[in-house]
């Protein structure tokens, strides 16, 4: 098993757990809402943050699928040393992005958020840990277009 597959299997098995919470937390909190009539307190605000982790650590595995939503009618055109190039420069400038806004300005918001000792206000979580998934799924985002870019097919 290579060191993607590896990387694949633990976001696949990070994202079901995610999304298993979620439907769980979603679920108490329509029963605790309709049947109980006392809606739980925590339950919205996890939900929440389990979006922003599955939908950024969604977003890093589908880019390293290379299944993310894009517009590629010149890429379709485009055959052999061209289309290579191309696909070179388009993981060139995800990758830049992911670098300047997922991992150094994720970095010095989850940094900040910790310094501050800013906390959610039903969970008291600090949000540093809420955060991190940005750095880190931007991490994940460059080793992917780095890979994607080594291992293209002309």
């Amino acid at each position: 098993m290579t060191l993607r597959q590896r990387i694949d299997k633990v976001i696949e098995i990070v994202l079901v757990a995610i999304m298993s919470i979620l439907v769980i937390d979603v679920l108490w909190q329509v029963f605790s809402r309709y049947v109980l009539s006392a809606p739980s307190s925590f339950t919205d605000e996890l939900a929440g943050f389990l979006l922003i982790w599955v939908g950024l650590l969604g977003a890093a595995y589908v880019a390293g699928k290379n299944e993310h939503l894009a517009i590629d009618l010149m890429l379709q055109k485009m055959k052999g040393a061209k289309r290579r190039r191309l696909q070179i420069i388009i993981n060139t400038i995800v990758g830049v992005f992911a670098l300047f806004v997922m991992v150094i300005g994720g970095t010095w918001l989850v940094y900040t958020r910790f310094y501050l000792g800013v906390k959610s206000a039903a969970l008291a979580l600090p949000l540093g840990y809420v955060y991190l998934i940005l750095p880190v799924s931007g991490l994940l985002v460059m080793y992917y277009v780095i890979d994607n870019s080594l291992n293209q097919k002309a």
